[in-house]
């Protein structure tokens, strides 16, 4: 199991490029296949700190990281996606102590790959994609979905594992289920396209969730306490004497459910007040009393 790519290089999640360049540089001194001949420990070493430096150096593939997780990146990410436009000879060659170009060494580590170009991973099947929907609440808490995939007219029921906190638009790779490969190597994977169900509820913004709280007008002028929903139980909570419509009470940690580093997000109850349509008579009787003292 690969370990966290902050720890492999020994910088702190909030380094800039620059720290994580000089990290990954001294290591590849150590480590660097050239300086460790037969050195299968030392190789090992050399291959993971330059995954890492491949995907923290990349602020995107880094952005991807930092969300989902180690797990559930290498769920989405393979081996040449990590490497993808990456200068080989800029991250395997410059260290000294050896003749080989980068090139050479990708090819011996991983399988392929030259300077400049995408590293090709090895012959493989077609790769197929297949757009999904899945609920809000799967989306935001993760756990496990069963597919029907059709393929060479047959129905295949996938278990794929979602990540708490997928978004529109993400996808999902399922290796293996991808084309055959013409002369007998390894099928192409599969790639889910991600669609998420609205909620009759809850709506998203980023990692935290809203909801609204409807209350009455004696409850705003007064204070009072409303029952919240929240992904699993409702949480009971105070509503200030005096707070405004539009405004919100944050319930910390109810939102989009944890994710490796990632914490959970949290959840605001946004306040509405309900403006009654049929009043009885008494109502109306204490209402004009009230308009009377300009309330």
């Amino acid at each position: 199991m690969a370990k966290d790519y902050y720890s492999v290089l020994g910088v702190d999640r909030g380094a800039d490029t620059n720290t994580i360049k000089k990290a990954y540089r001294k290591l590849a001194q150590k480590y660097h296949p050239d300086k460790n001949p037969g050195d299968t420990k030392a190789e090992e070493q050399f291959k993971q700190v330059t995954a890492a430096y491949a995907v923290l150096s990349d602020p995107e593939k880094r952005r991807q990281y930092d969300q989902f997780g180690d797990t559930d990146f290498h769920q989405r990410f393979s081996q040449e996606d990590i490497f993808r436009n990456m200068n080989m000879g800029d991250i395997f060659g410059g260290f000294g102590g050896g003749t080989r170009n980068g090139e050479d060494i990708f090819s011996q580590l991983f399988g392929g790959g030259g300077r400049g170009r995408t590293p090709r991973a090895p012959a493989k099947g077609q790769d197929y994609t297949m757009q999904v929907s899945i609920p809000f609440r799967l989306a935001v808490q993760g756990g496990e979905r069963r597919i029907d995939y059709r393929s060479d007219d047959k129905v295949e029921q996938i278990k794929v594992r979602v990540p708490a906190g997928i978004e529109r638009g993400s996808k999902l790779r399922v290796a293996g289920k991808g084309g055959p490969h013409p002369s007998g190597g390894s099928p192409g994977d599969l790639y889910l396209h991600i669609d998420i169900e609205p909620d009759p509820i809850f709506t998203r913004d980023g990692y935290d969730l809203l909801v609204r709280a409807e209350i009455p007008y004696s409850g705003i002028c007064l204070g009072t306490s409303i029952e919240v929903p929240t992904l699993n139980t409702p949480k009971r909570v105070k509503v200030p004497a005096g707070m405004q419509p539009g405004q919100k009470i944050r319930l910390r940690g109810y939102g989009v459910a944890a994710s490796g580093k990632r914490p959970a997000g949290d959840l605001y109850a946004l306040i509405e007040v309900v403006v009654p349509t049929n009043l009885r008579p008494e109502q109306k009787e204490l209402l004009e009393q009230l308009k009377g003292v300009d309330l």
